[in-house]
């Protein structure tokens, strides 16, 4: 079985990184979230005072990008991969609300995607990893042997995303999330800078009517045809 690259992208809240996670567990590969690094350089730029009102200090960002270290953790007791910020596991900060909301804005912005692209790519140098984000497929492996696209409803995604967040003890509005999630939506895929869209060579997974086991199921199957071509 030969050892390969795997790009997973898709719209918020979509279930890849659950999918992507667990196959990249099955399978014995390196996973890496993505977008949980876009979302520690957001809750960094919302912890050095670099977000006012909504409105980001570009310049002020861009002269600090050399300062943020970003790692995973192995999974812990949770089953999770931690997302470590500059050492400090901020995995549960990343998933809230207020970085939800400015998470699109700082992927915009041309600095900050072209160094956590580099970071990426690094990463993967040595195939046998799982990845999943927005442009996986088309900007940071556009040679990846796997590429999938997820699609899911902006209604189903967002009451997945708050079924998550009751889990965790967040109590938030079904219309706040769903709006959330169809705000970033357009700004990821009108974006001037890798817009999410699909690779012409990725397999599509409509999960709209499928439970975990099934999208697992279609995953491994699919992994499994082209490891053994």
């Amino acid at each position: 079985m030969r050892r390969i690259t795997v790009a997973i992208d898709g719209y918020s809240s979509s279930g890849k990184s659950t999918m992507a996670r667990e196959l990249a567990r099955r399978v014995g590969y390196v996973y890496v979230d993505s977008g949980a690094m876009y979302r520690a350089v957001t809750l960094y730029a919302l912890e050095h005072g670099l977000i006012h009102n909504n409105t980001i200090d570009r310049e002020g960002l861009i002269k600090l990008l050399d300062n943020i270290r970003i790692n995973f953790a192995p999974a812990g007791e949770d089953g999770t991969q931690h997302t470590l910020l500059n050492g400090r596991d901020v995995e549960r900060e990343i998933r809230d609300m207020q970085v939800s909301s400015m998470v699109s804005p700082i992927a915009e912005i041309k600095e900050v995607r072209e160094h956590l692209v580099r970071l990426q790519q690094e990463l993967g140098k040595e195939k046998g990893i799982i990845m999943d984000g927005r442009d996986i497929g088309t900007t940071v492996f556009p040679d990846a042997e796997m590429k999938v696209f997820v699609d899911a409803s902006a209604d189903v995604r967002a009451h997945r995303r708050q079924k998550e967040m009751e889990v965790r003890g967040e109590k938030v509005k079904y219309e706040d999330i769903l709006e959330n999630i169809k705000n970033r939506d357009h700004i990821d895929s009108t974006r001037a800078i890798s817009p999410l869209r699909k690779a012409q060579d990725a397999h599509v997974l409509n999960n709209d009517n499928l439970d975990h086991t099934q999208q697992m199921e279609w995953l491994i199957n699919l992994f499994n045809v082209i490891t053994h071509e």
